[in-house]
């Protein structure tokens, strides 16, 4: 009998039907404010958001009042002052989202020497994307017989080596949804993942509006290519050249 190896054991992610993945879909906009205040409660503990600021989710996720007092509930350490002092103030909407650890290695000693990754383009970084967050997140369980995991570890089939520092992140009823959406495990998962993609790339909607536009100006485009085409360069192509030896 011939023993499994651990990337046998390894699962990978199924394609997932994201509402988002239509040629012409937007992102679902709540699902985002949804994901945000998962990220918030649940993810910022740990994860930060370095190229995310309060003033992006102005017309995205929230109103400009509710970035406005998002950000004031942060305490910012700014400076210096005019006697060369630092200080602390609210939060503004330019201001980035605050990190949870000053810097790497207190990040590193808080997790048992793991690092926890950035989140701003972590859908974008990850083969599989949404598809392989949303497993990662809700595919916790016991690893199978004869697989031994440190206890410092937790088994997760969909991560690479199916041993993973981070301890199962959500479950059910973790928090109350703001609009009172039922706050399941795989619901929590897959608002935060939607946020996830936004935040790797707010630009989506945007594009696929362009796009868009795009295909309607060629279809004018079009007719008037092929006219110029056939009528224009119809004296090129029809043309006779003879050639007259000289008496």
């Amino acid at each position: 009998m011939s023993s499994l190896s651990g990337i046998d054991l390894e699962l990978h992610p199924p394609n997932y039907p994201w509402s988002h993945n239509g040629p012409l879909s937007s992102l679902d906009h709540s699902s985002i404010r949804r994901g945000y205040q998962v990220y918030k409660q649940v993810c910022a503990a740990c994860h930060s958001m370095d190229y995310l600021a309060f003033r992006n989710l102005v017309g995205v996720s929230h109103t400009e009042a509710e970035a406005k007092a998002l950000a004031e509930e942060v305490e910012v350490v700014d400076g210096p002052d005019e006697n060369g002092e630092m200080f602390t103030r609210p939060g503004k909407l330019s201001d980035y989202f605050p990190k949870p650890y000053p810097n790497p290695e207190a990040a590193r000693a808080a997790n048992n020497g793991a690092l926890p990754p950035d989140l701003s383009y972590i859908v974008s970084a990850r083969h599989g994307a949404e598809d392989y967050v949303f497993s990662l997140l809700t595919g916790y369980c016991d690893p199978p017989t004869g697989v031994a995991v440190r206890e410092e570890l937790h088994y997760n089939p969909y991560f690479p080596g199916q041993a993973i520092a981070m301890a199962p992140p959500i479950y059910n009823e973790i928090l109350e949804f703001e609009d009172g959406t039922p706050a399941t495990m795989s619901q929590i998962a897959k608002d935060v993942c939607t946020f996830l993609r936004w935040a790797a790339e707010p630009e989506h909607d945007h594009r696929k509006r362009m796009g868009l536009k795009m295909l309607l100006i060629m279809s004018f485009l079009t007719p008037l290519v092929y006219y110029l085409k056939r009528h224009k360069w119809s004296v090129l192509k029809s043309r006779k050249l003879a050639y007259r030896p000289p008496k």
